[in-house]
């Protein structure tokens, strides 16, 4: 009965003419894709939640059509992620599911694109359109202008509908280092050593595979980039150890520090060709924000954090102290 009625009661909307449009009509995204996190509220909260969103047009006759459907009281609470946009019948009917059908993937500070692959490849709940192709399709697939995939993937959890396809992951997780690069490089500190944002990301990626404490960071990028400034060679050991590749045991020798490669910065001066992991927001804010410090030297104390050294006669007298005791 409730449907029969249905375009008469909407009509204190809607002209009658645009009912039946309104019901059939999929919204159009103003992007692709939409995550959208519902909370538990009342339909008129909800409403005016899904219209800020751009995922309906019209919160009050959204809100009507619910409570004629009788559904005003079953909307479920969950994260919710939109490719495409639906009808207003098609939405009340998503959201009253709710989200049981999805599922997520963690991508950790530091992992390298090989750890992020793997991590896709076992996960049950995705599609796995990538697993057989290389690096360089992938890159291509996702619109990505960069020759390297490495650390141009943002850490983070991303939500999605169980037997979706892991590019759709991809495609969010690179957008999202995207904006928060642009944004770090936007709002960064004067009087730095980069001419670009992607060299910036490559420091980051050093910052966040050299980091044992949060706190030592912003000392950590300025002893980067003071010696990059100086023209002095960055000598870390990560990046050393990335290039090694599966030549790396888990012990570096010091024949492997004169050994040159790209990603010997022992041999090399400047930045490596590429990020050398996937950092996090607060290494990209380090990389572009550093303490202000004439330090050009830090060694390990073994607790996690970091002695640091502005002359070369300190720093060996911390390496005495705390690698040769």
């Amino acid at each position: 009965m409730k449907k029969f009625f249905l375009p008469f009661l909407l009509a204190i909307t809607f002209s009658f003419g645009s009912i039946f449009w309104y019901l059939e009509t999929p919204r159009e995204l103003a992007h692709s894709p939409i995550e959208f996190t519902l909370e538990q509220g009342s339909l008129r909260h909800t409403a005016a939640r899904l219209e800020e969103a751009g995922l309906i047009g019209n919160a009050r006759a959204f809100e009507l059509l619910a409570r004629l459907m009788g559904k005003d009281s079953m909307v479920k609470a969950g994260n919710y992620e939109f490719e495409h946009g639906l009808t207003p019948l098609e939405l009340l009917s998503r959201i009253t599911k709710g989200d049981n059908s999805w599922s997520g993937i963690t991508f950790v500070e530091g992992w390298t694109f090989s750890e992020m692959r793997k991590a896709i490849d076992s996960n049950p709940d995705l599609r796995h359109d990538s697993m057989d192709l290389s690096d360089a399709a992938i890159l291509s697939r996702i619109g990505a202008a960069e020759s390297s995939p490495e650390g141009l993937f943002f850490p983070d959890t991303y939500f999605f509908a169980k037997g979706q396809s892991d590019f759709s992951v991809l495609e969010r997780a690179y957008q999202a280092m995207g904006r928060r690069v642009s944004r770090e490089w936007k709002n960064r500190g004067e009087g730095l050593p980069f001419s670009s944002p992607y060299q910036a990301l490559i420091l980051a990626s050093i910052i966040e595979k050299e980091t044992g404490k949060s706190a030592d960071r912003p000392m950590i990028s300025a002893v980067f980039v003071n010696r990059l400034k100086a023209g002095m060679k960055l000598q870390t050991d990560p990046s050393v150890i990335y290039g090694m590749g599966s030549r790396f045991e888990g012990n570096l020798r010091k024949r492997d520090l004169r050994s040159d490669q790209p990603y010997n910065t022992y041999t090399r001066a400047g930045l490596p060709p590429t990020p050398i992991s996937m950092p996090g927001i607060l290494s990209l804010d380090a990389a572009l924000h550093p303490a202000k410090s004439k330090a050009l030297y830090f060694v390990a104390r073994g607790d996690g954090s970091s002695c640091f050294s502005n002359t070369l006669e300190e720093h060996n007298r911390a390496v005495n102290r705390y690698q040769k005791r």
